[in-house]
């Protein structure tokens, strides 16, 4: 297969089309989201190529989130559940604060386990990746994300892990062992400063995640851009000046960037570069996916075309 292989749990998304408390808003937008098929579709728009494995419910949003991976060019693995698809609502309560509230207990995708895994596809995948929002949805869910990773790393495929921790599913003190753990088993890994302090202590998180074992940190500083040590090269990358619209699905975007170069074998400072300038473009889009940049797209951001 040689390309993107990825799982996690893909949610329906209603987002309020209007500024203000939610009881005011007058309609939603229907999309999808989950950063593990975020990231399957942004690696697909760059050119390369993205297999997303899951399980959806018999519902709408299951069908929803099918047709939108496919339409984007995402190979999906679709492992039927009688349980809803998880759903989100999102709002925007004030120009600076966006709330999210999920409807995911219990759902198909939160009931995901090693059984379902294609292990042939696994084996076969040019790079694995996932996140650590998996893991916190079940004790299946985690155990399914470890066999992936020790499934890629026995056969040779190089392992990607976004930590993505979100506190509304646990703790730090519950997190921090096993992001550890998941941490130390990868090739690559992104985190934010932030999310690298749960499990790490250091100064510079850089450094502490590299510790762990990884050959490629990435650390995402949002307007700061991004730092990283690379095969023990160490790359620091501004971020692209844009006029921001919706920050969600930056990081996937950036994720997305780095590794759909890493898959076309361009070098590290190109693949930063490039995670950056994929970054930069999704905020300037509302949503968590629909700004997820093609090629021409990048190209037209970094000759600074896109805010004329």
């Amino acid at each position: 297969m040689s390309g993107l292989f990825t799982l996690g749990e893909s949610m329906g998304i209603f987002v309020a089309d209007q500024i203000g408390p939610i009881e005011h808003a007058r309609g939603f937008t229907l999309g999808v989201a989950g950063a593990e098929s975020n990231v399957a579709i942004g690696v697909a728009r760059l050119g390369g190529s993205a297999t997303w494995a899951g399980r959806l419910g018999p519902d709408a949003a299951g069908g929803l989130i099918k047709t939108r991976l496919r339409a984007a060019g995402v190979r999906v693995i679709a492992v039927p559940d009688p349980a809803h698809t998880g759903l989100m609502i999102r709002y925007q309560r004030s120009a600076q604060f966006i709330q999210a509230d999920y409807h995911r207990a219990g759902s198909a995708g939160s009931r995901l386990s090693p059984a379902d895994l294609p292990l042939d596809e696994i084996r076969a995948a040019g790079i694995v990746h996932v996140t650590g929002i998996t893991p916190a949805l079940s004790d299946t869910c985690r155990a399914a994300v470890f066999q992936a990773v020790e499934q890629a790393r026995a056969a040779g495929v190089p392992v990607s892990v976004d930590v993505n921790y979100r506190s509304k599913l646990w703790s730090r003190a519950d997190a921090a062992p096993v992001l550890r753990d998941l941490v130390s088993r990868a090739d690559v890994v992104f985190a934010g400063p932030d999310e690298a302090a749960i499990f790490v202590d250091s100064k510079d998180p850089v450094d502490g995640l590299a510790r762990l074992g990884p050959s490629e940190v990435i650390v995402k500083d949002g307007a700061r851009g991004c730092v990283a040590v690379i095969d023990g090269a160490r790359h620091e990358v501004p971020a692209l000046p844009v006029t921001a619209i919706d920050p969600v699905g930056a990081g996937d975007a950036f994720v997305a960037g780095y590794l759909a170069d890493r898959l076309a074998g361009v070098d590290a400072h190109g693949r930063l570069r490039t995670a950056i300038a994929a970054g930069a473009f999704a905020v300037t889009v509302p949503g968590d996916c629909e700004g997820l940049p093609n090629r021409a797209e990048l190209a037209a951001l970094s000759g600074g075309d896109i805010n004329r």
